[in-house]
């Protein structure tokens, strides 16, 4: 049997253009190691789910530009890929009269029952809850143990957190960390929401308007807020981690570079950013934007 390879990601001039010639992503070159935990930051419309989506295989990249695992993701398949975003949290199923034990063995509790036992622990799941009869939250907490059941090598997240307490998301994150640390398995996730995350990720990828405008590992770039810190007030005088300091800084800087988004439209003139479908993406006459 051969050797696995290594759960690096890598994008070389990546650009996305969808089917009316306006462009997701553009020219995204990135390395990402074994292990890492990268968290994708940027504000709503900068691409972050487009990225993720093409990663995962779910729309088709140019030849040569995307190896997940040494591979084309949409070419060659997605063994141990496990992509968790829209168009799964919204899977009308998890809000039917079933049962959480039921759920479970459906997508492999039995077959991994250590891995099942403990995401329930980590998740707080009551196996007796029926799922038309919970909260937002506690629907989502048995989502990610489906989710995540089945080992996995690259796990690429779209901010599905959103309704987690955040007792359950320091755990939630405590048990991702342990995954990378025990084996070979690398996480990039999409979130907004920097709660618990000071030290989490191992790199930083900066995304705006559908181009990556740094990253690198998470140190290196945190740097950026000690050496800021006499120019703009005191480290901490926010309340916020060095992490938040810096996305802070990101995102201001990215509007002020931006402009109005009446003055900047990545797509047909007068038109929006929306999601479509099952997660499918498109543009109408004054819709809602998209968030990522």
């Amino acid at each position: 049997m051969a050797t696995p390879a290594p759960p690096t990601i890598k994008t070389s001039n990546l650009t996305y253009t969808f089917q009316d010639q306006s462009t997701g992503v553009s020219n995204i070159t990135l390395s990402l190691p074994p292990r890492s935990r990268t968290l994708l930051i940027g504000a709503n419309g900068a691409g972050k789910t487009t990225l993720l989506r093409l990663l995962a295989g779910k729309r088709l990249a140019p030849p040569d530009t995307i190896r997940v695992s040494g591979v084309d993701p949409f070419k060659e398949g997605l063994e141990g890929v496990t992509y968790l975003g829209l168009e799964w949290v919204l899977n009308a199923i998890v809000r039917t009269d079933i049962g959480v034990g039921e759920l479970l063995k459906s997508v492999g509790g039995d077959v991994y029952p250590e891995r099942r036992d403990e995401l329930v622990s980590v998740l707080d799941i009551d196996t007796a809850w029926r799922m038309h009869a919970v909260s937002d939250g506690e629907r989502r907490r048995v989502q990610l143990a489906m989710g995540l059941i089945r080992p996995w090598t690259v796990l690429l997240l779209d901010e599905i957190t959103v309704d987690l307490d955040v007792w359950s998301r320091a755990q939630f994150l405590g048990f991702l960390r342990r995954e990378t640390e025990s084996r070979e398995c690398t996480i990039v996730y999409a979130t907004h929401i920097l709660d618990n995350l000071a030290g989490w990720p191992t790199h930083l990828v900066h995304m705006h308007l559908g181009t990556v405008k740094g990253w690198g590992p998470a140190e290196e770039m945190l740097k950026e807020v000690e050496e800021k810190s006499g120019e703009e007030g005191p480290l901490g005088a926010t309340g916020n981690s060095r992490l938040g300091e810096l996305v802070l800084r990101w995102l201001r800087d990215d509007l002020r570079e931006r402009g109005p988004r009446s003055q900047h439209k990545r797509g047909p003139e007068g038109w929006s950013y929306t999601v479509t479908g099952l997660g499918g993406y498109g543009f109408e006459p004054k819709g809602p934007s998209e968030e990522n």
